[in-house]
C-alpha cells in the first residue's frame, strides 16, 4: 500500500503543475487542459485520504469530481469549437464575446 503522505505529495505536486499551466498560460484550450489537472490532483487526494480513514466517502466524492468535470470539459470545448469557427485565435485576449 502507498503511504497518505506519498499520495498527498503528488496530488501537490499535480495541483501545482495545473495552477502554473492555468496562470502562465493564454491558450484557452491548455488552460481546460490546466483545470483538468487540477481537478484530477484534487481526486488523487480524496481518495488518499478516503483509502486512510477506511471511509468510501472520499471516493464517491472523486467520481462526482470526475463526472462535473466531464461535463465542464464537454460544455467549455463546445464554446471553444463554436468561438474557433469564428475566431483564428484561441487566445484570452482575444474572446471577448463571453464578457458583459
Amino acid at each position: 500500500m502507498v503511504p497518505v503522505g506519498a499520495c498527498v505529495a503528488l496530488g501537490a505536486v499535480l495541483f501545482a503543475i495545473g495552477l502554473v499551466g492555468f496562470l502562465g498560460r493564454r491558450n484557452i484550450i491548455l488552460m481546460l487542459v490546466s483545470i483538468e489537472i487540477m481537478l484530477n490532483a484534487i481526486n488523487v487526494t480524496l481518495a488518499a485520504f478516503s483509502q486512510h480513514l477506511h471511509d468510501s466517502r472520499g471516493q464517491i466524492v472523486a467520481l462526482f469530481v470526475i463526472a462535473v468535470a466531464a461535463a465542464e470539459a464537454a460544455v467549455g470545448l463546445g464554446l471553444l469549437l463554436a468561438l474557433a469557427r469564428t475566431r483564428p485565435g484561441m487566445k484570452v485576449e482575444q474572446l471577448t464575446e463571453l464578457k458583459w
